[in-house]
């Protein structure tokens, strides 16, 4: 029974998250907003509110030191899935689809967009992780970071939604318009694109906590260690909405949108959460493996920002390179370092 969750559930994603990129795509368009703006904003936070309710939920859920780790672990350790096995995952997406690409195996995406995107993710994150090494005694210093953090998620946001919108791609029919969206007034289509949308998120919301659950099941009847399930399975299946989305624009060969999906969400997961973190919590990172997680997350993200900056592009081996620090992280799992 487990396995018809897990399967299914699988599926249901899958096509939620179809629904999702077109209703998101044709909300960009309507906006007037840019594909770096539809990508790193709108389709990053949709996609980022599945794990985003975990921590926040863990540390609400009482004010005990176990709730904190939690919650601040799962804070801390979320972007690592994003900038290491999720862009390997998108390197190999451009290697699977690239003889349906026009451009076959080149990552045809705005640099400068992504630049942007990584510089403001590593600024907010050792942000982040430098406030989480304070004394406790020095709370009011860690909620002016915070504020920080928020601020810098509005610049971020700011900079995006004014860029003008480039028109490279011919939108596909919404699928909620039922190929009347030639005749309908454009207040209802808006209507339908956000109905579109709220669907599809509400679909892979409750699919993703399906899919955990089922893993959960599995791996307990499997034996599967617990540290293995927690650090590793459970991530991964809850990274799946950036996942798919990626991997979907990436066959339609919407790169600018396909790394501004998992950019946007790592800047959204490396300010936004964190401050929200240090004003729910003391804030005191007292695990050493939650450190070493988010340094592993850094270091990917500046090594990908250094290549985009001396090259002047992103290349599909620079996307694949990034699995090296996911290696990285699961040596250190199994030799017991991480834990």
């Amino acid at each position: 029974m487990e396995f018809i969750i897990l399967f299914t559930s699988l599926i249901i994603i899958l096509i939620a998250a179809e629904l999702f990129v077109n209703a998101i795509e044709w909300l960009g368009k309507l906006l007037k907003l840019s594909e770096g703006a539809v990508g790193s904003v709108l389709a990053a936070i949709g996609t980022a509110l599945p794990e985003t309710l975990i921590p926040i939920i863990a540390l609400l859920s009482g004010d005990n030191v176990h709730a904190n780790e939690i919650g601040i672990g799962s804070i801390l350790g979320a972007p690592l899935m994003l900038s290491t096995l999720t862009m390997f995952v998108t390197g190999c997406a451009v290697i699977v689809f690239k003889k349906k690409r026009k451009h076959h195996d080149k990552v045809m995406v705005n640099t400068e967009n992504i630049s942007h995107d990584l510089k403001f993710f590593i600024f907010a994150f050792i942000i982040a992780l430098s406030c989480g090494l304070l004394p406790e005694n020095f709370k009011n210093l860690k909620v002016f970071f915070a504020f920080i953090l928020f601020l810098s998620y509005f610049i971020y946001i700011l900079k995006l939604v004014k860029e003008p919108r480039e028109e490279n791609h011919k939108l596909p029919d919404l699928y909620f318009s039922f190929h009347e969206k030639k005749i309908m007034k454009h207040k209802n289509i808006i209507i339908l694109v956000i109905i579109q949308a709220l669907f599809a998120l509400t679909l892979i919301i409750i699919s993703a906590e399906k899919f955990v659950d089922a893993v959960t099941n599995i791996s307990i009847l499997l034996h599967i260690p617990a540290f293995v399930l927690a650090i590793i399975i459970t991530p991964i299946a809850t990274e799946l909405p950036e996942k798919f989305n990626s991997i979907i624009w990436i066959s339609k060969e919407k790169d600018t949108l396909a790394l501004g999906n998992i950019t946007g969400a790592m800047m959204f997961q490396a300010s936004i959460l964190p401050g929200i973190g240090i004003l729910l919590t003391n804030w005191s990172l007292t695990n050493f493996s939650t450190i070493l997680s988010a340094l592993i997350a850094i270091t990917s993200a500046s090594l990908l920002l250094l290549k985009l900056k001396l090259k002047g592009y992103i290349t599909v081996k620079m996307l694949l390179s990034c699995g090296i620090f996911y290696l990285v992280f699961l040596t250190l799992v199994f030799l017991g370092i991480i834990r």
